[in-house]
Parts: structure tokens; sequence; C-alpha cells
């Protein structure tokens, strides 16, 4: 009772200390570069990180007086206390210090004890470099004269997590220290794991302080781990001390908790026991087969290491706490040997208003301000040099750089290392150097070399299972009043039949483990009910799952975790058809009259465009008009069968009637297919052709009761709500269409293909139409994160590779009501989209030969238009002899009468010119 006392008193000093510390009235100058330099370490002696900090601190210290390139002249002292990881001892040692000229203080090892002593350091402007307090909420906002020359807890709960999302577990369970270092260190993993999806489904904290000051020994770690072992997840987080955390998993072990099916990562307080204590560890080891751990990553140094065992005799190992313990004696050295390059003074300052408050007794008035604090703060914040942990700078975080942790498996009489994890390249199996050197775009694929876990398995653990004394899972099965063959309610019980039901029955029965449920009917009976309702239920805790004929949409996606669809959705059109008779006109059907026309005008054009190429040079295109345009009309009908007589001459005319017949051949043969199909296969008419015709036209649409299809029609394609009609059954759907839209029923009915497939197998007066226009399927939904939904789509495969899914629906869907015969509705006339190219090309060719014969025509007539004098009636001459021209029987033989005539007009053109000289 006395120590709670005077350590209430003692806080209610130091929180009062800064209204009374001004400017000192007496200062202690000191030489610029002073023979001795003071400096502090508090930590605890006797734990597993303090045994080796304390030798490696003292290694520091003798390295760099030995080394003349630091300090220069100046002698680093340094005086050592314990806290025995009690707040107050730490404090009232930290108290010590500030009477003995310190100028910067190492430690303090326990995250407890640094919160309570920076409020000292930042009075007394002290730099405070701790190496081993981890907790991420030591801020430097409310601290500023606390530096973690260590990692943050925050990266290696990131670790941690990442290690959590890479193997794809959701759940986890997180038992802690409860303190500082515990709980701030598992709100950091809650965070790191809420970034990834995941949670932490149970949190479990211990008391500190040892089994004698508490009485909380082995008796209450197995309570703990016995309400564990019957929660669902089964990956668990473990962020204690080495001694609570050893009973733990001596406890763990004789609860079988250490085998098969089970996951314990452990944070680096395990690696840091193993690495000083391995050789007194070798009892403890069964008790940790299949343990991950994480251990900070540290390039480290052989020789050190080596000189280290020398050091300690042996008797322990050098843990990566210690490394940083060295390290941070050297931050100091480096920052007072630059403190001093910039005229620094070690100076202290002293508040006689301490004496005057009434405080004598308690000789506050001896501890001093540290003058440089500020100076000397920044020399440390601006290090940059390359340690045994690695490149030693801080970020603007005051956090240490390149932060990482190696990740081990504890297996047999060892460990080894199955990857690493970097802050900024994730989990590796190469160290974070060599990975930044081979790094080419900035990112790698996330993996880690294979884990044995506990039990001695090798393949990777569920992470969850159904705990034994945990309630049966409420799954909701909807009520259908109609297309009961999918999901029904046996009557008087709530027992549940149907094609779903047999599905998720079978699935679970594939399952490793037993999963306990029960089916819960969701609907009143009377209509049916809505499975987005349903769905938000799900997503609002009230059940479990869901199990029926439910859609997988987007909209649902977003709330809930679905299946593998075990079963082919999407909306199609249903309309009534009629048989359409061939008919004495029936020839006339596959073509549309569009193509019809183009097909006859091709005809013409094509035989009007040979007639042109072929008139001058082929006696079979000449005649008399009457001859001639009967010669057009026979040659292009002639080369629909491929009779044409007449010869083609000139290479044009050959190129033009090559591709018209080609044209012809691919029109012909898509003629013949569609008149043979409706000659032959029964023709079903219907004037909806699709969702595209409802979409153009104001008939009334039926859906289903409760399907999703309503939304979709208004939300997605944009359908009038005023133009939908809930159809509760089959028997309303077949009144509904024979009605018509005219007469208060529907043109048409949109619904889901499962659904129109069964009401189609006993009504034979429909038909769907068109296109399955959306692609869905039907799932089990389950909450976020479920780990049922992973298994049961396993299982849902495995049912249709084996076999069973199909044999479940033709049990429950498969109906023969109607005949089946090979009437198929009548599919699109043939139009002109379909050939629209062909005729291009053919029309290019026809344009192209044109223009090179008329150009050739055109040269001659000016060849000869510049041979004839010139006279009154020049322009009616021309055109004369431009139409006798084009109409002129060409001779094959003029070639040469050609070059004749060339001559004689360059004879006669130079004799003009020979006249025209003599009259000039």
């Amino acid at each position: 009772m006395m120590s709670v006392l005077v350590w209430n008193l003692v806080v209610t000093l130091l929180l009062n200390l800064g209204v009374f510390l001004t400017n000192g009235l007496t200062s202690h100058n000191a030489s610029t570069r002073p023979a001795v330099v003071n400096i502090g370490a508090i930590f605890t002696f006797d734990s597993t990180i303090g045994r080796v900090a304390k030798v490696a601190i003292e290694e520091a210290v003798k390295d760099v007086n030995a080394n003349s390139t630091v300090l220069r002249g100046s002698e680093l002292r340094i005086e050592m206390r314990s806290s025995n990881c009690s707040g107050f001892l730490g404090m009232v040692g930290a108290l010590q210090f500030m009477e003995s000229d310190t100028v910067a203080i190492v430690g303090p090892q326990s995250s407890v004890v640094a919160h309570i002593i920076s409020h000292v350091a930042n009075e007394l402007q002290v730099p405070l470099l701790s190496f081993a307090a981890t907790d991420p909420t030591l801020s430097n906002l409310q601290f500023p004269y606390f530096i973690r020359s260590t990692q943050s807890d925050l990266h290696q709960m990131t670790a941690v997590s990442e290690i959590i999302d890479y193997y794809t577990w959701r759940e986890v369970i997180a038992i802690y220290i409860d303190d500082d270092y515990g709980r701030n260190g598992v709100l950091a993993l809650d965070d790191a794991l809420a970034a990834r999806r995941c949670r932490i489904s149970y949190k479990a904290g211990i008391p500190p302080g040892s089994e004698s000051e508490l009485g909380y020994g082995r008796s209450e770690i197995m309570d703990i781990l016995v309400k564990i072992a019957l929660m669902e997840s089964r990956v668990i987080v473990l962020h204690v001390y080495p001694d609570i955390g050893f009973l733990i998993f001596s406890v763990a072990r004789y609860l079988g908790m250490m085998e098969d099916g089970y996951v314990w990562i452990a944070t680096d307080w395990l690696s840091s026991a193993l690495d000083s204590n391995f050789p007194n560890l070798s009892d403890k080891m069964d008790d940790m087969q299949g343990v991950l751990a994480l251990r900070q990553h540290t390039p480290g140094s052989k020789s050190f290491t080596e000189n280290f065992k020398k050091l300690s005799g042996g008797s322990f190992g050098l843990n990566s706490y210690g490394l940083y313990a060295y390290d941070s004696v050297w931050i100091i050295a480096h920052a007072l040997d630059a403190f001093f390059d910039q005229g620094g003074v070690i100076s202290f300052s002293n508040d006689s208003r301490l004496s005057n408050a009434g405080l004598a007794d308690l000789h506050l008035d001896a501890m001093s301000i540290f003058n440089g604090g500020k100076l000397l703060l920044d020399n440390i914040l601006n290090s940059d040099f390359i340690g045994l942990t690695g490149h030693i700078k801080f970020d603007s975080d005051r956090s240490l750089v390149n932060p990482a942790y190696d990740i081990l498996n504890i297996i047999g009489t060892g460990f080894r290392t199955v990857g690493y994890w970097s802050n900024s390249s994730g989990l590796s199996t190469l160290t974070p150097e060599n990975l930044d050197l081979k790094k080419v775009n900035g990112s790698h694929n996330q993996e880690l070399h294979s884990v044995i876990w506990p039990g001695e398995i090798v393949t990777k653990p569920r992470g969850w299972v159904f705990p034994n004394n945990g309630k049966l899972l409420k799954i909701a099965v909807p009520i259908r009043v109609s297309y009961k063959e999918f999901v029904s309610q046996l009557p008087g019980s709530n027992s549940s039949k149907g094609f779903c039901i047999d599905v998720f029955v079978s699935a679970v029965n594939l399952l490793p483990y037993a999963v306990p449920y029960q089916f819960v009917p969701f609907g009143n009976g009377k209509e049916n009910p809505s499975y987005t309702e349903l769905v938000r239920l799900i997503a609002a805790g009230v059940f479990d799952g869901a199990v029926g004929d439910i859609a997988i949409v987007t909209n649902r996606t977003r709330i809930v975790d679905f299946t593998q669809p075990y079963a082919a959705s999407g909306l199609v059109v249903v309309a009534p058809f009629k048989k359409m008779n061939t008919g004495a006109w029936a020839f006339l059907r596959p073509f549309s009259p569009t193509l019809w026309a183009v097909t006859a005008f091709f005809f013409l054009v094509v035989g009007t465009v040979v007639w042109i190429l072929e008139h001058r040079i082929n006696d079979e295109f000449r005649g008399t008009p009457k001859r001639q345009i009967i010669t057009i009309l026979w040659f292009s009908l002639s080369t629909l069968f491929f009779a044409h007589r007449e010869n083609t001459a000139s290479t044009l005319g050959r190129i033009v009637l090559l591709i018209w017949l080609f044209v012809v051949l691919i029109i012909n043969s898509s003629y013949t297919a569609s008149l043979t199909s409706i000659l032959t296969v029964q023709q079903l008419s219907s004037p909806i052709k699709g969702i595209d015709t409802l979409k153009k036209t104001n008939d009334r649409i039926g859906y289903q009761v409760g399907s999703f299809a309503e939304r979709y029609l208004v939300d997605e394609i944009g359908i009038s709500e005023s133009r939908l009609v809930p159809l509760g059954t089959p028997d309303a759907y077949a009144d509904a269409l024979l009605k018509g839209s005219d007469k208060g029923g529907v043109a048409a009915i949109v619904d889901e293909r499962p659904y129109v497939e069964l009401f189609l197998s006993n009504q034979c007066k429909f038909r769907v139409v068109g296109r399955e226009f959306t692609k869905s399927g039907w799932g089990f939904a389950f909450p976020r994160d479920s780990p049922l939904a992973v298994d049961l789509s396993t299982a849902i495969l495995t049912l249709s590779e084996n076999g069973d899914l199909q044999r479940i629906h033709d049990k429950w869907l498969i109906r023969s009501g109607c005949s089946t015969d090979n009437s198929e509705l009548e599919s699109d006339r043939l139009h002109l989209k379909s050939f629209w190219g062909l005729f291009l090309i053919c029309g290019i060719a026809c344009f192209v030969a044109l223009f090179i014969y008329f150009c050739q025509v055109f040269r001659r007539f000016r060849n000869i238009a510049r041979a004839a004098p010139d006279s009154g009636g020049a322009g009616s001459r021309r055109l004369q002899t431009l139409l006798s021209l084009i109409d002129e029987k060409k001779d094959p033989r003029d070639k040469k009468r050609q070059k004749v005539e060339r001559s004689i007009s360059n004879e006669s053109r130079d004799c003009e010119i020979g006249q025209d000289s003599e009259r000039r």
C-alpha cells in the first residue's frame, strides 16, 4: 500500500514538473570537446533481451572509445541501471540520471517504462534511444525526445497480417500480455488485418507479472486455452513475453492444441529467446513444433557474432535486440561528434523553484535540464551510416528506414527461414537486400517456402473448424409457392426438399468436417419471398447462410459471399408462337425484300457494265438497240445459273464478270440452304424476337414474383415499371401469355432459364425467343469472408466432376410432357447486312473498270480532236465524234492502224508549224 502512495506522489510531481522548470540560474559549462561525456542506459539486466543488451552496449562503448575518428579526444562513459521491468524503478533510475549530467539515455527496454520516463526526458530535454520498446503508440508528437532505435510493432503486425492474408485465413485469435506493449501491438494487428478484410475474432489478455506476484499461472492459462479450443478459429497470434509464451506452448501441447489443424504465429519475442538462450531451450522445443515466428531482419556481422560468444562466455547468444543496442550507442556517438562540430556545449541548468515549492525533502532541485538537448536530438535524427543492423537512418516519422523481418519455422531441434518480409516488397523467399537488386518492375510475386505446420503436416491448415460447443448454423430456405421442384418445405416440419436442397446436402457430406446446421423457413407461404431481402438478412447476421435458387448478381455479391455456381442461369424471353406453313410462295422467304431488290439491281448493273466494256470489241454485244437490251438482260440473268453463252473479250470485262460470279455463288448457296431449312423444318413464328423487340414496344411483360428480373429490366434495360406484371405460378404464366398484352395479359415473360425450362416442359404453346441476355448462376449465400463459401465451392466442383450434380438435376428437373420435335422458331431472314460486303466489292470493281475504260476512250478522243482542223460547229461535231467513237466497232488489228494515224497526225502538225513560220 505504501508503494502505491509513493508511486502516486511521484507521478503527481512529474506532471507538475513542466510548470516549475524554466531556464536555470546555475550553468555548468564545459569545454567544447570535454574529456568525458556521460550517457546512461536503463533496462532489465536479467531478462532475455537485457542480458544480451548489457554485453552489446559495453562493447559498443569500448569500440567507440577505441575509434579515433569518433568523438576525437572525448571519452564516452556509460552508467547502467536496471529497471526490473518496473515502471516505478525505471522512473527513479531516470531521475537519478538527471543528477549526473547525462546527455542521452540508451533504453528503456520495456514499452511500459518508456511511456513513463519519456515524460521526464521531455521536461529535461535528454534524448531517449530505446532499442527494444516496440509499442507503436510511443508517438514522437507526444514524446519528442523519445527515439525508437529499433523497429516498431506497427511493421511487425503488418508482416503478420500479410502472412495471414497470404494463406487466405480470415479470422485469428490474439493472445497478448495486457500492458502497453501487448495491447497496443494487438491494436496495430487489428488495423493491419482490417485493411486486408481479415479480423481478430477473439482477444485473450494475460496480466503482466510473474506467477508469484499475481497468482496467475498454469491453471489460468489452461482456462484461456480451453476456451479458445472451443472456438471456430484455429489461427493464433501470440504476442507476450518469453516466460509466459513458453508456458502457453506447454499448456497448448498438453491440451492437444499443437496438433494438425492449428496455426501458431509468435511475434519476435520467440526468436529473441531462441537466439539468446537456444542451448538452454532444448527441453522446450517439443512444445513449439510447427510454430511460425518473426525476427527482425539484420544483416549483422560475423566478426561481432564470434566476438560476442567470447564476451558472453558462451552462456547465451546474440539476438537482434543486442545488435540494435550496439547501434544505439554508435548513433549517440556520431550525433555527439556532429554536436561538437557545430559548436555545441554540454551544459545543464537547474530550476531553483523546485526547492521553493515545498519539495525540498525530495531533493528534486538536483535535476538538471540539458541545454543542448534539442541540438543533439536533431543530430540523432540526422544519423546516416551503416551499422550492424543495416542502414541507420530515420524517416520523417522518426522510424528506421527499410523495416524487414525474417519468417522462421520451428521444426525439430531448431528452426529454418521460410521467407522474408519487408515494408517495400512484402513477402519473398529472397532477402530484402537481394530482392532490391533483382527487382525490375518494382513488384514481385508474394511467396514463401513450404512450412511444416503443427502435427508435422505440409499442407496448409484450413485455419478454422466448427466448434464443439457451437450453435447450429441457421440456414435460411425460401418457401416457394411455384416451381417447388427447386426447393419446398415438407408439410408439418422445418425440413425441406428439392433440387437445391439435395445439392447442398451432397456438398456438405463431401466436407472433411461436420457442419451442424438447421433449415429455417423464410417467407409467408403465400407468394415467393424476396431473395434480395433474404440476402440482406444474411449480411445483417440474422441467418448464417441461405440455400435455394438464389441468383448470383452484382448487388448481392457486394454484401455476402456466394459459393461456386451449381446451376447455370440467365434471363430469357418466353413468348407464344404459331406454326407457319410453307405455302406456294415459300421460295421468296429466304431473302428479305431489301435483299431481293438489291440483288436484282446488281444483276442489271453488272449486265450493263459488261455490255459497255464489251460493246466496241465483241460482236455478241452489238446489234440493234432491241437486241442489245435483250443481250444485257439475258447475260445478267443467265449468270445466276452460270449459263451465260456470251464470251467476254476485254480484260476489264472478265475481271468484273469473275467477281460477280463469286458473288452469285455465295448468294446461290445461301438461298439454297435457307430454302432447304424452310421446306424441311417446321417453322414457328412469333412477333417477339427477343429483349430488343420488347424494348421497342409498349407491350406488357411478365416476371416471377421475388425474382431479380424486375429490377434488372427497370434499372439495366430501361423498361418502364408500369409495363411489368408480377406472376406467381406457371399457370399464371400460361394464362397471361394466352390472353396477350391487349387483353390484360402479357406479350412475353422474362425469367431465369431453369424456371423457363421447367415451365416449357409441359407448356407446348410457348417457346424461348431470342438469346439469353444475362449470364449468371445459382449459388449458396453466406456472410462475408465465411470459410464455408470456399469449402462448399470445392465440394460443388467435385459433385460436377463425378456426375452427381447432373444426376440430381435429372432427378428433379427432367420432364417430358411436350413431345420434342425439330420445330424451331423462325430464324431471321437473310438480310442485306449479311452480304453488303460482297456487293460493295462488286460495285467497286464495276466502278474501277468503267473509269479505266472511259479514260482510254477520252484519251483517243483527245488525239482525234487534235488532228482534226478547226471549223464552225466544232462543239456538236466533237460530241458526234465522241458518241461514234464509243459506238464504233473496234478491230483488234487496229493497233497498227493507230500507229499510222499517229505518225500522219504528227507530220500534218509539222507542216502546219512550217507554214506558220513562212507567213511570219
